[in-house]
């Protein structure tokens, strides 16, 4: 997908150097220059019917320019004009670096973020925590020390990458884990990656390597067995039967549409990419009702929820905002 964040482990200095021109201009101009598009207007309903209102609070929420954030962005939006606040949507922001550098300059108030990006891409560290609730304390811990940033709670879904099967293949070979790789005939451990993960150095061969099936051998999984595929392409490739096993991100409304099946990643080999909406210190001390307006919206983010509101963006071609409106109030939030 051309809208994913990037995954990389260099430091976000690195990662805002290429941006840094076109950032500063846009900053310098007249705002981010993002395509936010329209927020509908509701009332707050059921456990969010008391909060204290935002009565003229001034909150600019961003996002980056995926679905799945700018969707996000839409429901904090909606979440936060029910509530009386004076928004300004920033969704739909070019790229994380530009999105974190806005963030960290006071340009946005607040955004979702993922525990993955915030600790490698962010933070510059290099090895994923496994546990997803200690990687979560790692990030926030580190992030409200160093850049007076609140990451509230976290939702339970988890947007990493995986590898799905058409429902046949899991049928024929039994599997539903990525350690069941070793128990399939070697010349039918063929895999559709994106070009990036297939040279990443935390990609396709140490994922390999870890389900010991490891790439270039002829007992693991020999070269030809692996073809590259643009971004996105890779789910119609593994749907069509070009290949056994295709590269995912978890909650990716095509997984849905296509009928695919993602393998357990048994022995975690993934990073933990669970979604937190993340504050300035000075707003959410100001206004902590912001973090009850927030709570029981994001327990609410399950993998199989987001799977299904992404669908029907990237499936359906529906508006991000009236996704995110329509399910506020199927689940009872706004009326």
């Amino acid at each position: 997908m051309a809208f994913r964040r990037p995954r990389s482990t260099r430091s976000l200095a690195a990662l805002t150097a290429a941006v840094s021109l076109s950032l500063m201009a846009s900053l310098s101009g007249c705002g981010l220059g993002t395509a936010g598009g329209y927020v509908p207007g509701a009332q707050l309903a059921g456990p969010l019917r008391d909060v204290k209102p935002l009565d003229g609070v001034s909150v600019a929420v961003g996002s980056k320019n995926f679905s799945e954030n700018i969707l996000l962005g839409k429901m904090a939006l909606i979440l936060l004009k029910s509530d009386g606040a004076d928004i300004t949507d920033l969704t739909n922001i070019p790229g994380s670096a530009s999105a974190r550098q806005a963030h960290l300059e006071g340009q946005i108030d607040a955004m979702w973020e993922y525990t993955g990006t915030g600790w490698i891409t962010y933070l510059g560290h290099d090895k994923p925590i496994k546990d997803p609730h200690k990687q979560y304390v790692a990030v926030r811990d580190e992030d409200l020390r160093a850049n007076d940033l609140v990451w509230l709670p976290p939702a339970p879904m988890n947007n990493t990458y995986g590898f799905a099967v058409t429902q046949q293949v899991a049928k024929k070979y039994h599997i539903t884990k990525l350690s069941q790789l070793k128990d399939v005939p070697v010349k039918e451990r063929t895999f559709c990656v994106e070009s990036e993960f297939a040279n990443r150095p935390d990609g396709l061969n140490g994922m390999l390597k870890t389900y010991d099936v490891p790439q270039g051998k002829s007992d693991g999984v020999p070269q030809g067995n692996i073809q590259t595929y643009q971004t996105g392409a890779v789910y119609d490739a593994t749907a069509s039967g070009k290949c056994n096993f295709g590269e995912v991100f978890t909650t990716d409304g095509r997984i849905v549409s296509l009928n695919l099946e993602v393998l357990e990643d048994d022995r975690q080999y993934f990073p933990n990419f669970n979604v937190s909406f993340v504050v300035n210190k000075d707003l959410v001390d100001q206004h902590p009702q912001i973090k009850e307006l927030l709570a029981p919206v994001t327990a609410k983010l399950t993998n199989k929820v987001l799977l299904k509101l992404n669908a029907q963006i990237d499936v359906d071609g529906r508006e991000p905002a009236d996704v995110a409106h329509d399910w506020l109030q199927q689940e009872g939030f706004i009326e």
